[in-house]
């Protein structure tokens, strides 16, 4: 562990609370154009979360307002440092990036607060930070090692081929990934997900987050991707990507997925694309704990945009009643058959999840856009639910100080 923290910079840090809450978010969007004026270090980000949607600065402001409020004990900030960590993996943040990401934010604390960001303001938050990198350094060396001494693992960037490209609607697109050297992969755990960098003639490198939407297996992985209209990276794997396209693949990474040592029956609810950990998680229950009840229940707009339906169907059918999936149709076309290709019309709700799925004694995983998800954590808390047997993951940047 780092050297703790003097009385004096935290009572320092404290006192930016203020003003953090003002410009927050000027201070990080300044803090990325300072940062990326080095192309190294812009290529190691992921850039849909700043050109495509812009989310990321706004993200990183209040994942800054967070630490300086819990300055005095980080314990709060745990389950975000983790993230944290396993991002950092995946895009293959080493020690040395961190000076570059130190100077470009307290260089622009400097230049939004003025005057007002005085010496001492900025030495102690250059305390602060250092601190902070200084825990994920650690973490980070120890999941590095971890994953390269794995059976199947590796480090840093892996060729691996596209063996197969299947359209699961009209959406998304599934994509079967082989390594190019034709050794084995690493099992990752069910929900992870893995970092791709992409080299896309007319761009920067770009870098992006796919979930693993099959079961662990020694030979392959494969990924669902929802093309998205603005998605650079989505359309040339949707419009370009054949197979025997080479991909550039970084380890399986992320601190939401399906524990080993289950007790409980797990209750997996999804949103749209939401669904490619799921999928990962109910094949890893039917192939490795058939005795354990398990419940999907996903939401999506119509068959048009309903993905793996045929193939959870299947999961079912061999399931011997352990496995129940109930599909809702948020506006059903006319072609869409009730009782064939959805279970519900409308959308999921609480009630519903009340009346339907055990909510005094299973563990729920939710994976879906952010309103849906903000809908599903306050509803299941406010049902009484312990924290600990709610899980979530969402697509878009999360509340990360040095974030992708």
């Amino acid at each position: 562990m780092p050297k703790a923290l003097g009385e004096n910079t935290i009572a320092l840090v404290k006192a930016t609370v203020p003003a953090l809450e003002a410009h927050g978010l000027a201070i990080t969007q300044r803090m990325y154009e300072r940062m990326f004026q080095n192309a190294a270090i812009r290529d190691l980000f992921n850039q849909s979360h700043h050109g495509e949607t812009g989310s990321q600065p706004k993200a990183l402001a209040t994942a800054i307002l967070a630490y300086a409020r819990n300055i005095e004990g980080l314990s709060a900030l745990a389950p975000a440092i983790e993230r944290i960590a396993q991002k950092h993996v995946g895009l293959n943040i080493l020690p040395e990036h961190y000076p570059y990401v130190a100077d470009a934010l307290l260089g622009a604390i400097k230049d939004v607060l003025g005057d007002a960001a005085t010496e001492e303001i900025l030495g102690a938050w250059g305390e602060a930070y250092w601190y902070l990198a200084d825990i994920l350094i650690a973490r980070e060396k120890s999941i590095y090692r971890d994953l390269a001494t794995a059976p199947g693992g590796w480090s840093g960037w892996r060729n691996f081929r596209i063996a197969e490209k299947r359209r699961e609607s009209d959406v998304i697109t599934s994509f079967v990934l082989r390594p190019e050297d034709g050794g084995a992969v690493l099992h990752h755990r069910p929900g992870q997900y893995l970092t791709f960098w992409f080299d896309i003639p007319g761009q920067h490198p770009l870098k992006r987050n796919y979930s693993i939407s099959s079961a662990p297996n020694d030979q392959s992985y494969r990924i669902s991707v929802k093309r998205e209209p603005q998605g650079i990276a989505s359309r040339w794997l949707h419009d370009q990507a054949q197979t025997g396209t080479v991909l550039k693949v970084a380890p399986p990474a992320g601190e939401f997925f399906l524990r080993q040592a289950l007790a409980r029956p797990v209750v997996l609810v999804s949103g749209g694309v939401g669904l490619t950990p799921m999928i990962s998680m109910l094949e890893t229950m039917a192939e490795q704990h058939p005795e354990l009840p398990a419940y999907y229940v996903h939401g999506t707009k119509n068959g048009g945009t309903h993905a793996m339906g045929a193939h959870v169907r299947e999961l079912v059918a061999r399931s011997n009643g352990n496995i129940r999936a109930t599909t809702f149709y948020e506006t059903p076309r006319a072609e869409d058959q009730l009782g064939r290709d959805y279970d519900m019309a409308g959308l999921i709700t609480m009630d519903w999840l009340g009346q339907n799925t055990p909510l005094d004694k299973a563990d729920y995983f939710l994976c879906g856009p952010r309103p849906f998800l903000r809908h599903f954590v306050s509803g299941l808390a406010q049902a009484g639910m312990a924290s600990g047997r709610i899980h979530y993951e969402f697509f878009g940047p999360a509340d990360e100080l040095l974030a992708a």
